[in-house]
């Protein structure tokens, strides 16, 4: 359902967002501005860039109101392309006429549109105080463009532990004991001639000894060895940011034919 007159009020002062076909956010709701020749609602400006400090146009033409939402048919990219167009006055033919070419519309318009929340005649926002008229008084006020720089936390990677078996070779050195035969004789003497006679004189007799030896044996357990775990520490860069800034200067025509700022 196409915007009417009697939704403004709540769209400009809710905080909404202007988004697209698919509800993504494009940016925050800025000025709406109304077609002089009918009063109703044109266009509307998105507040884009860091911290919303850029505006750009884009057309009511078949946009809904969801909510306090604003959805139109053009994507972000689309959005953010259009050509720059100051957003704090009534919009010139000709600039009117270049916004309807970016988004391929229909002809240019003659009439200008004014910025408001409800009508033309009161409540009008984006209004140049500096004009003649009865929102005026005899002071001139000068504004200037300021940068306001902050940081946002993104995600910019990720870290994780991965635990694998791999084979290696170990080779250790152990002591291992064997018996060996070694044969001794004694010669007979009086100490141990009784033993030697105690048997029969000539005999065939067999002696055995069982010999031992050690063999390694290994046997494998797993033992912990340590622990490990993922921690992250904030470090800090130093990034410069450059941006354009507008400000107004505000000089005087004196009817000598000097000229002072």
């Amino acid at each position: 359902m196409p915007i009417s007159k009697n939704q403004l009020d709540n769209l400009v002062t809710s905080n909404g967002n202007v988004v697209n076909a698919v509800g993504e956010k494009i940016g925050g709701i800025g000025t709406i501005y109304l077609d002089d020749t009918n009063g109703e609602p044109e266009w509307v400006t998105v507040k884009t860039g860091l911290f919303g400090t850029s505006e750009s146009f884009v057309p009511l033409h078949e946009a809904r109101v969801e909510g306090s939402d604003i959805r139109v048919d053009y994507d972000k990219e689309v959005v953010k392309d259009a050509p720059r167009v100051s957003a704090d006055g009534d919009l010139t033919p000709e600039e009117e006429r270049r916004l309807y070419d970016h988004y391929g519309l229909a002809g240019s318009r003659s009439s200008r549109h004014t910025a408001g929340g409800v009508d033309d005649d009161r409540g009008r926002e984006g209004v140049d105080y500096d004009t003649s008229g009865p929102t005026t008084d005899d002071v001139m006020t000068r504004s200037e463009e300021r940068l306001n720089v902050g940081t946002r936390s993104r995600e910019a990677g990720r870290a994780r532990l991965r635990k694998y078996v791999v084979t290696e070779d170990v080779t250790q050195t152990v002591p291992v004991t064997r018996e060996e035969v070694r044969v001794e004789r004694e010669p007979i003497t009086d100490d141990n001639a009784g033993a030697a006679r105690s048997g029969p004189g000539i005999s065939e007799e067999e002696h055995e000894v069982i010999l031992h030896e050690e063999r390694p044996v290994v046997e494998k357990e797993a033992v912990p060895v340590e622990r490990v775990r993922l921690d992250t520490e904030t470090v800090t860069d130093q990034q410069t940011v450059s941006e354009e800034v507008r400000k107004e200067q505000i000089d005087t025509d004196i009817t000598d034919g000097r000229s002072n700022r």
